[in-house]
């Protein structure tokens, strides 16, 4: 063996690895979650609230793309009633899943707050939210996300239910919080 090219192996052997390292796609996945809708009545408020949310990120080539889902019958206001009648509104046995996908740049993961353009998906209808403020802290290496996305019933072509023929407001904002690790 020629000793002399023994460095230029080594340093072409490292190139091959670091440069296979930086390339290869980073991938997240949603450990924990919490999703709250609050809906407004002239005589009360309520809101329902899931933990059941999954969700995938991949990030390539700068961009990183997530896709989060949540089944519609995991939201519990605490009364069973409320939920089904919600569930029926919502039209859920048809449409059973709430998706969410965004598309970020890849360098936004280490900013404080982020601006996310949102595709949602819920109740046969497809509504867009553009530019919406989240928190994200870092704990370790895991990336904690807040904020409340400012969905209305409109936006899913919900007509809005009305008790003692007193409707519900239109808006129905949705709080977020997640936890997403890196895989």
């Amino acid at each position: 063996m020629n000793y002399k090219l023994l460095p230029v192996i080594v340093f072409a052997i490292a190139l091959s690895v670091a440069s296979t390292l930086w390339a290869a796609d980073q991938q997240w996945a949603l450990k924990q979650s919490t999703l709250v809708y609050h809906v407004s009545h002239p005589l009360h408020e309520t809101e329902g609230r899931s933990h059941a949310a999954r969700g995938k990120g991949v990030c390539h080539e700068g961009q990183c793309e997530f896709l989060i889902a949540v089944p519609v019958k995991s939201f519990d206001s605490g009364d069973s009633n409320r939920d089904l009648h919600m569930i029926q509104v919502t039209r859920g046995a048809e449409f059973p899943m709430i998706t969410v996908r965004t598309r970020l740049p890849e360098s936004m993961s280490t900013s404080p707050t982020i601006k996310a353009d949102l595709e949602i998906q819920f109740a046969g209808q497809t509504a867009h939210y553009t530019q919406i403020p989240l928190e994200v802290t870092t704990q370790g290496s895991d990336k904690h996300v807040t904020g409340t996305i400012p969905a209305t019933l409109t936006d899913f072509k919900i007509d809005p239910p009305s008790l003692l023929t007193m409707p519900v407001k239109n808006e129905i904002p949705i709080r977020v919080d997640m936890t997403w690790s890196p895989q």
